[in-house]
């Protein structure tokens, strides 16, 4: 299969030449911010609807539900189900069936993650001899307490994946530190590496997000603010991959960057062929 064309020019922004039959998008930093949908975001997303294009959406972040994301993209105007939506957590969920179904598991995490897990039949517990497994996640809760199980877990031979490796959440005025930081401080103190990220760019959120696509991947758009996740996962995955400089990623960081995706955005509304009326 031939890799999506990519940009020759950094400096020029690149809009596509088609439309595609899929269109997947980041959330944070890509569609909105906060609880503010991004400039153009609007508009482009119901013009693609208009014309019978399907709309996806992938995120990091395992701090809400799918059904959650839905219902604050359809309270921003943007009506969603929660089965178009893909989310770390939902990823972790398909991940855990096909590895480990029915173990028992202690998660560095919030409550949104623990309730995917529990409504799938995972068992949930803090001790450590009993643990089948650790998942590591964004975890504002995180603590001394919960280090301690997670390393007494893993020395004790539980396996340790993770939902996303992201450094940061983009929020208003800045950001959170992310499940990185979480994974960096388990992996530091038991010396064991993440067995598996299954979040953006991994194959399985690829995977997931194809399957509810039911489209072959030339014919999907990926789109998101960060080459390292987004455009990565979706240029591996043999889709295109479109890089919107609405939040992590800057102008200025495209010219020394390895990733180079197939379009460059300057807002949303770019995602509109240039040779279209």
């Amino acid at each position: 299969m031939p890799r999506p064309r990519q940009c020759d020019n950094l400096k020029q922004m690149t809009t596509p030449e088609r439309y595609y039959e899929t269109y997947i998008f980041d959330l944070d930093g890509t569609v909105y911010l906060g609880d503010s949908l991004l400039p153009t975001a609007l508009e482009t997303i119901v013009h693609l609807r208009q014309l019978g294009k399907r709309t996806l959406f992938l995120s990091n972040n395992p701090t809400q539900t799918r059904a959650a994301y839905a219902e604050k993209l359809t309270r921003l105007g943007l009506p969603t189900p929660k089965f178009d939506v893909v989310n770390s957590s939902w990823a972790m969920v398909d991940f855990l069936n096909q590895e480990m179904p029915g173990a028992r598991l202690f998660v560095v995490g919030e409550s949104s993650l623990c309730q995917e897990l529990l409504s799938a039949g995972f068992e949930l517990g803090d001790d450590a001899e009993r643990i089948d497994a650790v998942i590591a996640s964004f975890d504002r809760t995180f603590n001394y307490r919960k280090l301690q199980i997670a390393f007494d877990a893993i020395i004790g031979g539980a396996r340790f994946f993770a939902t996303n490796g992201d450094r940061y959440c983009p929020v208003p005025g800045g950001g959170q530190p992310d499940a990185a930081a979480m994974i960096a401080a388990i992996e530091a103190c038991t010396n064991v590496k993440v067995e598996a990220i299954v979040g953006k760019p991994s194959q399985f959120m690829a995977q997931a997000v194809l399957r509810l696509a039911n489209q072959p991947p030339e014919d999907c758009l990926m789109t998101g603010d960060r080459l390292e996740t987004d455009v990565l996962m979706g240029l591996n995955a043999g889709m295109a991959g479109a890089i919107a400089l609405t939040g992590a990623t800057k102008a200025e960081d495209l010219p020394a960057a390895e990733i180079r995706p197939t379009y460059i955005l300057e807002k949303l509304a770019d995602l509109k062929p240039r040779n279209s009326s």
